[in-house]
């Protein structure tokens, strides 16, 4: 009977095509509702309905996936989720049902899903030119390379545009060593940065490494406080990058990448004053620093706009994706007209970089981020989430470490606080758990052990308070 009522409650029921959403009406019937007399936890209500759906169903796209697609792709819960709409902070399923997504599509969804104002943007665009190519003149691919120069600092402004992280981190690797002159490349164990050619070498996770020559590239300690060798103290950490420019290069190198927060390594912050030494030790030995924004960028760790300028520090590259483009395909190199002068020695050519679609619609993201005060909110809803999941580590032993900041932050869990060992399988339970009760949310780290909650920036106090109590109310089931 438990199991049945957790279902129909929580999980969604058929409902009449149209009203096939997770509406008010619903949300408020299920606050009504309690298994064994404990209460189940409230999403909080939403004024809006999705169109009907009369799509393929889940299990019809799974067939066809697995006969057309890559069997390398994989997907989250034991029976994968249909998502067929969203919109703000909430993904809808093929039967309406409504969820929470503090996920945002791995720190992509910045603004918020179908936000009218890059949705106009997009279609605007569309409407009057959706591609061409940058041997002619648009202003919108010279509009938004303005303004996204406008957020950066130094004399950060000239903008290469191309189509994905891995894209910008394979290009900014690429202009460090024309420049330097140098081969050798030095990011952190743990990093990721993409699983192309050259940035699989810079990665540094065997989850993510192929079995491909990847050379020129030296991997240091990883900073990491919860787990590395010197906990929060970031000089001794960077010590490592000059003993690996003294031992393991010619006393001179191209580059060091690194991300402010890793995301794919389980949002593990660098320890403080990390970087300040670090690009210091890169100075001396004639290098670039490069700072890979892919995920931390955009406002989303709320104190700042960019994930560096936590640690006082000012890169000569940054790359940038994901939330620069709310979801369109986008992402771009950003570095000073000194070092940007070195692709002139050849030809360097993008086909969709620039896009007028993508960058009238990165133009959009920069343009709401400023006019709903993204970063403020993310600042306050993201501290006070990280407070209350603060509170639950202490009521739960499995968990092992809270960190992060703003609304980029990592819960860990661990079967023992001693030995910090990996609770794997739990997390896959709670992931379950939360995923029928409505909240969505990821996972990463190299054990995949570490909650990854990095939701649209629009996220709300009450979003994050039910996302604690679903946490709460899932782990209590363990």
């Amino acid at each position: 009977m438990q199991r049945f009522l957790a279902r129909s409650v929580l999980s969604g029921r058929e409902l009449p095509r149209w009203s096939r959403c997770f509406s008010s009406s619903f949300a408020a019937e299920a606050q009504k509702e309690s298994i064994n007399g404990v209460d189940v936890p409230k999403i909080p209500l939403f004024d809006f309905s999705p169109p009907p759906y009369d799509g393929p169903s889940a299990d019809e796209i799974l067939t066809k996936r697995k006969e057309f697609l890559s069997p390398s792709m994989f997907y989250f819960y034991k029976k994968p989720l249909n998502v067929v709409a969203g919109k703000r902070q909430y993904l809808f399923d093929e039967k309406g049902r409504r969820y929470l997504d503090a996920f945002g599509g791995i720190a992509t969804v910045s603004c918020g899903h179908c936000h009218p104002d890059v949705v106009d943007a997009i279609v605007s665009q569309t409407n009057r030119l959706q591609h061409s190519t940058i041997l002619y003149l648009n202003h919108a691919i010279a509009d938004f390379a303005e303004a996204l120069a406008s957020k950066l600092p130094g004399n950060l402004k000239v903008v290469f545009f191309t189509n994905s992280g891995t894209e910008a981190n394979e290009l900014a690797m690429m202009i460090a060593r024309l420049y330097t002159g140098c081969n050798e490349i030095i990011s952190l164990r743990n990093a990721y940065h993409g699983n192309a050619a050259g940035t699989m070498g810079a990665t540094a996770q065997c989850n993510w490494k192929f079995n491909v020559v990847q050379s020129g590239v030296q991997h240091a300690l990883n900073p990491d406080p919860y787990r590395g060798i010197f906990g929060s103290d970031g000089e001794k950490y960077a010590r490592d990058v000059q003993d690996l420019i003294e031992f393991g290069t010619s006393g001179h190198v191209a580059a060091f990448m690194s991300e402010a927060i890793q995301g794919v390594g389980g949002i593990v912050e660098l320890a403080p004053g990390y970087l300040p030494a670090a690009y210091g030790s890169i100075k001396k030995a004639g290098g670039l620093c490069i700072a890979d924004e892919v995920q931390s960028g955009f406002a989303r760790t709320g104190s700042h706009f960019w994930g560096f300028e936590n640690q006082g520090v000012v890169p000569d590259i940054v790359t940038v994706a994901k939330g620069v483009g709310n979801g369109i395909p986008l992402g771009a190199v950003v570095t000073t007209p000194e070092i940007a002068e070195v692709l002139t020695r050849r030809n360097y050519f993008n086909t969709f970089g620039g896009n007028p679609v993508c960058t009238a619609a990165g133009l959009a993201v920069l343009k709401v981020i400023e006019k709903e005060k993204l970063q403020e909110n993310a600042f306050v809803v993201g501290s006070h989430l990280k407070e209350r999941l603060t509170a639950l580590k202490d009521k739960y032993e499995v968990i092992g470490d809270v960190r992060g900041r703003g609304l980029m932050l990592g819960v860990e869990l661990v079967t023992d606080h001693q030995l910090k060992t990996p609770a794997k399988d739990e997390t896959l339970h709670v992931m379950e758990q939360m995923k029928d009760l409505g909240v969505l949310i990821g996972k990463g780290g190299y054990y995949a052990n570490v909650f990854r909650i990095t939701p649209p920036l629009c996220f709300t106090k009450e979003d994050a308070d039910f996302l604690v109590d679903v946490m709460d109310y899932a782990m209590a089931k363990l």
